[in-house]
């Protein structure tokens, strides 16, 4: 394993802190918790008890999506509740469990309505807020909200140094979004010393762009020589530019077997395994530098307690303090 325990990342916020140890890697989950491998649409019926589970079992997160549409041929409705207002809702349901958002989609809301909302979720949840942004990949969306698709880029980046600003003692910014100074104030401010801001892929901006700007990066799953030579670049273009260490996720989709040993075999974004091969992979992702895999269960064949159950007795151990 790559020796970086002495490279603290950045102390932003109680959620941010716990989830990113630089050298380590963490585990949390996608909500819904839930198996819906032959619909878009998944059953909720118990979301709230799982997640009150996943904090009980030991997970560091829960990761949330923005899907405001949805849309045949993206194949995935998500939580189906608004983001934010399921972030209130869960903050009133957990105590020390990650409250994330994987991710907003910056172009298709205002940049005021963003940071308010997740400002007051992370003052609400104790400072537990993980606020990933993307700048949205699902085309037909923007027609619905008369959004230009071909200026996400810029409406991204303009979108990002509002919510920013906001978070500042005295805010100051002027751009495509509107203008805000002095008198003018927004209320509350992040619990923490910020909003931890995460961008997913590239959002359309550049690889320096986004090592200078974000608070870490949120990737997607690649073969083991491909992430590794992206990690490289990540931390070679932090170190570049002059950046402390910042954090790096991605999501996996597991099935996870009632045989411990049986061998990967290929689903979606991810593999079913037995819990055994499991932890072999994921001990490579850390040894490479991925900080948190957020697990999808989606493609569950087993149910989902038992599934979560296995993987708190098996699997988060080695993760955990002091392993």
């Amino acid at each position: 394993m790559r020796d970086e325990t002495t490279l603290h990342f950045p102390q932003i916020n109680r959620g941010y802190d716990a989830t990113f140890r630089n050298g380590r890697l963490s585990l949390g989950l996608v909500v819904p918790i839930a198996q819906y491998g032959a619909s878009p649409v998944p059953d909720m019926t118990g979301h709230v008890d799982r997640v009150k589970l996943a904090e009980t079992l030991g997970f560091k997160a829960v990761w949330l999506r923005d899907v405001p549409f949805n849309v045949p041929s993206f194949g995935d409705a998500g939580q189906m509740f608004d983001p934010f207002t399921y972030l209130g809702f869960l903050a009133g349901q957990t105590t020390d469990i990650a409250l994330g958002v994987s991710s907003i989609i910056l172009p298709l809301r205002h940049p005021a309505h963003v940071a308010k909302a997740a400002a007051t979720a992370d003052v609400l949840s104790g400072g537990r807020l993980i606020l990933g942004v993307a700048s949205g990949d699902r085309p037909e969306e923007y027609p619905a909200m008369n959004a230009n698709f071909e200026g996400r880029a810029q409406a991204f980046r303009d979108s990002f140094d509002y919510i920013r600003a906001m978070g500042e003692s005295v805010p100051k910014i002027a751009n495509g979004f509107g203008g805000v100074a002095a008198p003018i104030d927004m209320l509350p401010k992040p619990a923490g010393s910020r909003l931890p801001l995460l961008i997913t892929g590239s959002s359309r901006q550049s690889p320096d762009w986004i090592a200078e700007n974000g608070d870490g990066w949120m990737t997607y799953p690649r073969p083991g020589i491909a992430q590794n030579r992206a990690l490289n670049d990540w931390r070679h273009n932090l170190a570049r530019l002059g950046q402390p260490p910042k954090p790096v996720l991605q999501p996996l989709y597991i099935d996870v077997a009632v045989d411990p040993d049986e061998p990967p075999s290929p689903i979606h974004l991810g593999f079913r395994s037995g819990h055994r091969p499991l932890l072999r992979y994921l001990k490579q992702l850390e040894d490479i530098g991925v900080n948190h895999v957020a697990l999808n269960l989606r493609f569950s064949t087993g149910s989902i307690e038992a599934t979560l159950t296995q993987l708190a007795e098996h699997v988060l151990p080695a993760f955990q303090e002091g392993k």
